[in-house]
């Protein structure tokens, strides 16, 4: 199931989801410009290395210029291909504006990273000696999901289902739509530690997207997801 938009006006202009969105595209036109060999470089630089973040919070020196933690923020800019970019996007189209409308710009920036910090260490903690980079801004858009499925559990999702030559719509409350997303995740998952202490799934990284889920589940509410007080524009004109 695809989502292509969702019924739910905002009554604010999303600065901020917009940035993020033109953020990512930009970070995945530097890394289309690289080499080969200098992508690799880059991605075990700026992705989050399990193995090498373990050792970082152990006290072991891993040799890079920067401070492994600082991957952490990173990782949420980068994307390994095209349809991996595009489909991050049209999730954070559709949900994060109105999570920013309910939590103002500063606050749903700051709530935005964080919930990709929290993924990225979800990831982590199962997977604390892979050699794998984990990259992407998954954790932190299934953050916004976990936000939205508890402020908007009614708004109406429309979306298409892929099937050969045929696409049919389809109309559901976001409450089936993205809590079906979540425990397609949450299964996934525990699958995985079923089948291999590794979690190294084909390059999904399950653990983040529920743990992502859950943290924004948590923290929307702690930063004003359900308060309704009209939010200040970035700035504002006559």
């Amino acid at each position: 199931m695809v989502p292509i938009r969702d019924d739910n006006p905002t009554t604010i202009t999303p600065y901020v989801t917009y940035g993020l969105i033109a953020a990512n595209i930009i970070a995945f036109l530097f890394e289309a410009s690289l080499p080969a060999q200098e992508l690799d470089g880059f991605l075990h630089l700026a992705a989050v290395v399990p193995r090498e973040l373990t050792a970082s919070f152990a006290g072991i020196p891993v040799n890079q210029p920067v401070p492994e933690w600082s991957t952490l923020i990173t990782s949420q800019f980068l994307h390994a291909g095209l349809l991996h970019l595009g489909g991050n996007m049209l999730f954070l189209w559709i949900f994060g504006n109105n999570v920013e409308d309910k939590l103002g710009h500063i606050k749903y920036l700051l709530f935005y990273l964080t919930c990709g910090v929290l993924a990225s260490l979800s990831q982590w903690y199962f997977a604390q000696n892979s050699s794998i980079p984990s990259l992407g801004a998954s954790g932190a858009i299934a953050g916004v999901m976990g936000a939205y499925i508890l402020r908007f559990p009614k708004a109406e999702i429309l979306g298409i289902i892929p099937l050969g030559f045929f696409f049919p719509t389809f109309r559901v409350p976001a409450f089936f739509f993205l809590g079906f997303w979540f425990l397609q995740q949450a299964i996934s998952g525990a699958a995985s530690l079923e089948a291999s202490t590794s979690v190294d799934t084909g390059g999904i990284a399950y653990w983040a997207h529920a743990g992502g889920f859950l943290f924004g589940a948590v923290l929307g509410p702690l930063l004003g997801l359900f308060n309704d007080k009209p939010k200040e524009e970035f700035w504002s004109g006559s």
